[in-house]
């Protein structure tokens, strides 16, 4: 008879955690407005920073690379390609130029191993991600 190891047990539990996760992400990605979308990048390049700054503390070079290409990612492919610098006017293009400069930096975060540039981008982020959130709350009114 086949008795699992504690650590084959765990090992599952921990696939279906990552499988409930990666469900309950897409879910809300479906579920979610415009609005909460963006929000949601915001969060997510917040965490991939906060990580990132865990990794590079202790020592996991692989890991901060792959956190801070995570930060980039949600920057360029997210937040900068969502831009709309047709109809944006000055706030778009002033975005456009922000996140061209995170990127610039979270690459050199990478790149030397410093924690002052990740906390500068994450500086830099939080004001939008809370004036975003805090707008939340009108958006969804708009919407009813």
């Amino acid at each position: 008879m086949f008795t699992p190891s504690f650590s084959y047990a765990l090992g599952q539990a921990g696939a279906m955690a990552h499988a409930y996760r990666r469900v309950s992400v897409e879910t809300s990605i479906v579920d979610a407005s415009p609005h909460k979308l963006v929000e949601m990048l915001f969060d997510g390049f917040m965490e991939s920073v906060s990580q990132a700054r865990g990794y590079m503390r202790s020592g996991e070079i692989e890991s901060k690379g792959k956190a801070i290409s995570r930060a980039a990612r949600i920057v360029e492919e997210g937040l900068k390609a969502g831009l709309n610098l047709k109809d944006g006017g000055r706030l778009a293009l002033d975005l456009q130029s922000l996140y061209a400069y995170l990127t610039m930096r979270l690459t050199l975060a990478n790149i030397r191993n410093d924690e002052k540039i990740l906390d500068e981008c994450a500086s830099l982020v939080d004001p939008l991600r809370q004036a975003w959130k805090a707008i939340g709350p009108q958006v969804h009114q708009g919407l009813n």
